[in-house]
């Protein structure tokens, strides 16, 4: 069950994304999502719902209407325009047979 639905609506509470730093990981990964009154009450919530086993060092609350995000719909066309760029691709530059790897 998420927090989202233990929250049961919260008489309009605006629903916030709950990200989550591990103590082994640098990346914040998404958890979950809550409803809370304000960021500081979804950031005490999001702490006593995701992180009850001390698995987190860092905890992010965003309000679900600021995230903007590519669909994975238009997935192609969004991300086409960096499959030109070959400079991007080691395939470009010449290895040396001494590197192992890259």
């Amino acid at each position: 069950m998420s927090g989202a639905d233990r929250a049961g609506g919260c008489g309009g509470w605006p629903l916030f994304e709950v990200f989550v730093r591990g103590k082994r990981g640098l990346n914040h990964v998404h958890v979950g999502s809550l409803h809370a009154a304000d960021a500081e009450m979804a950031l005490h919530a999001a702490r006593n719902l995701y992180t009850r086993r001390n698995e987190g060092v860092s905890i992010w609350v965003v309000r679900a209407q600021d995230v903007t995000a590519s669909s994975p719909d238009e997935k192609d066309p969004f991300f086409a325009p960096s499959g030109d760029k070959v400079y991007r691709h080691p395939t470009f530059y010449p290895v040396p047979d001494d590197v192992p790897n890259i």
